[in-house]
């Protein structure tokens, strides 16, 4: 089996030996860490984050065209809304919308509040982008279940008609210069029965029992690498990977664009954004960096 040495920002896709069932395995250190720390989140609020950010790299590593995948929830609850966006060069961002002080109420008596709780009732989504040439894919489906791992579950089941289990991890852990959060999951789907394959419920059922050993200190476990985790679990049929790719935090935001959005305002509209030193501020709501942007830049692009 192929040594995947670093086990940190990965993601790749496996085979169980001789049976039909496939998956994928994300593990995530710096790159979902710096997406976190990018913001004040509330833990609970970075673990749903951290969560969507997972999941994002799991389903979207299994595209087969240029393009974004964006898992996204929004609801009634303290979280109104979270997003995580993937690009197929590996590429990851995400941001949460939310009340602090309804979080903190919701937290209370909780360990650790999960999607339902913190997003209230609303609906999950997927959306495929396959560039600006193209049409937009989206699949929607309700909250269902406590965890997005859950909801992810209910979203293949309804709209893709793929039996599919979904674990998600996040935790923070101390790697000798402090803590850091870390991410991981593991993604398996039931390739459908035909002439050639036959009946397939019966290793369904048995990889789906050894399924629900993993622990989520293992899928967070900086020391133990993807392919040992693989190992452990289904080394009694042996299990194939295909290699792996990259991920890293990334954000598409940029001065031009910036510049850009906020040429679309009336001047009026410009003005009343002007701060005390003269420019016009913005925060990038996945990255947290702040633009600064001179009002007669953005004259000078009327003007053009």
């Amino acid at each position: 089996m192929p040594d995947l040495s670093v086990p940190d920002d990965l993601v790749g896709a496996f085979q169980i030996e001789g049976e039909p069932v496939r998956g994928r395995i994300a593990r995530l250190g710096p790159a979902v860490d710096q997406i976190l720390r990018a913001h004040d989140y509330p833990e609970p609020v970075a673990n749903l984050l951290g969560e969507a950010c997972a999941l994002a790299a799991l389903v979207g590593s299994n595209l087969k065209f240029d393009g974004r995948l964006i898992v996204q929830a929004q609801g009634d609850g303290p979280v109104r809304y979270v997003v995580a966006d993937y690009d197929t060069s590996g590429g990851l961002r995400g941001y949460c919308r939310f009340d602090e002080d309804k979080v903190a109420q919701a937290s209370e008596g909780f360990l650790r509040p999960g999607a339902r709780t913190l997003l209230g009732a609303g609906v999950f989504i997927m959306t495929v982008d396959q560039g600006a040439d193209m049409e937009r894919y989206q699949g929607v489906t309700p909250i269902e279940g406590e965890t997005l791992a859950l909801c992810a579950e209910q979203y293949f089941a309804q709209s893709e008609q793929t039996p599919t289990r979904v674990r998600l991890a996040v935790g923070q852990a101390d790697d000798g210069d402090g803590f850091r959060w870390r991410a991981g999951g593991v993604l398996i789907q039931n390739i459908a029965e035909d002439d050639a394959r036959g009946p397939t419920e019966e290793a369904w059922t048995r990889t789906q029992a050894l399924f629900e050993t993993i622990g989520e200190d293992e899928l967070i476990d900086s020391r133990l690498s993807s392919n040992h985790l693989l190992f452990r679990l289904f080394h009694e049929d042996g299990v194939r990977v295909f290699g792996s790719q990259p991920l890293r935090a990334f954000c598409r935001c940029s001065q031009s664009r910036i510049e850009t959005v906020l040429s679309s305002f009336g001047p009026e509209e410009r003005a009343d954004m002007v701060e005390p030193d003269g420019k016009i501020h913005v925060t990038c709501e996945y990255c947290s960096r702040v633009y600064a942007v001179e009002p007669t830049t953005l004259e000078a692009i009327d003007a053009e």
